[in-house]
């Protein structure tokens, strides 16, 4: 029977010469956890698996290789048309290992997906992440030892690793580091040696398209993203009325054999609700409001750091109100389906005129997206629940970015071929609204900034307190295992206040 979500959502997994043990496994994301030992090649291999209910098909052991996959694979037929005829591999996993018996490391450009994989083969462990890095990956690696985990938290307690040139490190937390996006990170066991092979890479070069075929090509790859993200049951779309989730929406009711169920999140400051009921009256969705107190959400803030493992202040503030709904969602896991991300190849949130500005704002976002962790599954699986975004499926990308800006801002719209390829489809009074972020819709902004600003912070150091705060948070609740519910917000708030304060005074 068809899983409606992954095999494994999460890992912990070490690989020792001498045997050695792994650390205990400790996750955000809600699961079950099976543990296994595994001797290869003279080698153990601990994993520890966060599953849903079927950790078999999460792991691959072959003759040359043993693999370890969390998250899913969206180009199955595609790859299996690459395999001798009658077989037929059983799980992603399963796929990743006949692939990898073909291809090496090089099966990992073939991939489309949203994943984390560990590969030990003879003498080497392989760590690779899909062409985005959605799901963070995470090593330390010294002679005779690699351990990996899809949260730097679970690294935590981990022996310190050596420093690894080719990959990033963690704050406060020695010797681990992260895996970049659209790589593989060869390791060698017997020298703990590093080397980094791209997978992917965004295109730099601009492509010219008569409008037509621009907006031919935009509908049908994420056409076929959403497709490919449905899962067997129909799936849950977070909607907030923009043109990018209402798209979202519409493929995936176009998709359904029922109704599709929505959700809109608000607070009592702010919220978007009568937008998204227009779309979810005309796609005929199954919809449900969700309104959370400011003080409620504000309270988030630690469970989002914790998540998101990210130091970014205006990143944490976009994912903060997903956070909150994720986690108010309850219920048993569902798939979920968003339009998060579409802003970055589209360059919606610049909402700048002038064309080489805007393909130089968009070749930036591009290229610094990498740590960021604003995919990251464990937002919604802290909830218990799996989110996947199609603006951020590797062919999207593919079609999206390399479109010159005119396509992008024209006639006065930001994303114009995006509006103009779901035109058929939705109401045009969405087509033609004007973007709005869901940290701007829900009031997120506003009041966090409130927050610091009651706690004495000067209006023109608000920025800096935020990163200050988010820092802090980081540290208690991945450097020092601090559960999220441990920690208040005001507390961390009056720190960084006091912090800030003490930077500014006078020298005596």
């Amino acid at each position: 029977m068809e899983r409606t979500l992954p095999a494994a959502t999460g890992f912990l997994a070490a690989v020792h010469q001498d045997g050695g043990r792994a650390p205990a496994p400790v996750f955000a994301s809600l699961g079950s956890c099976a543990l296994e030992r595994e001797e290869r090649h003279g080698h153990t291999l601990h994993t520890g698996l966060l599953h849903t209910g079927a950790p078999e098909a999460a792991r691959a052991y072959g003759p040359r290789c043993a693999v370890v996959f969390a998250g899913e694979l969206y180009n199955q037929a595609e790859l299996r048309s690459l395999l001798p005829p009658g077989a037929g591999p059983d799980g992603d996993a399963q796929l990743v290992r006949a692939l990898f018996d073909i291809y090496d490391l090089h099966a990992f450009r073939l991939l489309n997906g949203r994943f984390a994989a560990l590969v030990q083969g003879e003498g080497r462990v392989l760590l690779a992440t899909d062409h985005a890095g959605s799901v963070p990956l995470y090593l330390t690696a010294a002679p005779g030892r690699v351990l990996a985990a899809t949260e730097a938290k679970a690294l935590r307690t981990a022996p310190t690793g050596r420093p690894l040139p080719a990959a990033r490190p963690v704050r406060r937390l020695p010797g681990v580091h992260q895996v970049p996006a659209g790589t593989v990170l060869e390791v060698a066991l017997d020298t703990g040696g590093c080397t980094a092979h791209r997978t992917w890479a965004p295109p730099l070069s601009r492509r010219i398209l008569p409008e037509d075929e621009a907006v031919a090509a935009v509908r049908r790859a994420l056409e076929h993203a959403v497709q490919v993200r449905m899962g067997p049951e129909a799936p849950l779309v977070v909607l907030s009325g923009g043109i990018d989730s209402s798209s979202v929406a519409a493929l995936a009711a176009g998709r359904a054999a029922g109704p599709v169920d929505t959700v809109s999140m608000g607070t009592d400051e702010a919220d978007e609700f009568p937008q998204a009921r227009v779309v979810a009256a005309h796609l005929q969705t199954a919809h449900r409001e969700l309104t959370i107190p400011t003080d409620d959400l504000l309270r988030r803030l630690p469970h989002t750091v914790w998540a998101a493992e990210s130091l970014d202040p205006d990143i944490i503030e976009y994912l903060l109100p997903l956070t909150a709904l994720y986690l108010r969602l309850g219920g048993t896991g569902r798939r979920i389906l968003t339009g998060y991300g579409a802003d970055i190849p589209l360059g919606g949130m610049h909402r700048e005129d002038r064309l080489p500005a805007l393909d130089t704002a968009l070749a930036h976002d591009m290229e610094t997206f990498d740590g960021l962790n604003e995919m990251s599954p464990v937002l919604s699986g802290i909830g218990g629940h799996w989110s996947t975004h199609p603006y951020w499926d590797r062919e999207v990308l593919d079609v999206l970015v390399p479109l010159e800006a005119g396509l992008k801002r024209r006639y006065g719209q930001d994303k114009w071929v995006l509006r103009a390829a779901m035109g058929d489809v939705l109401p045009q009074e969405t087509v033609l609204r004007p973007k709005l972020g869901v940290h701007e819709g829900s009031g997120t902004t506003s009041s966090f900034s409130r927050l610091l600003t009651a706690a004495g912070v000067p209006q023109g150091r608000v920025h800096h307190a935020k990163r200050l705060v988010v820092q802090e948070l980081f540290d208690q609740v991945v450097v020092a295992g601090r559960h999220p519910d441990e920690v208040a917000t005001e507390e961390v708030v009056q720190l960084a206040a006091g912090q800030l304060e003490s930077r500014t005074q006078p020298i005596s």
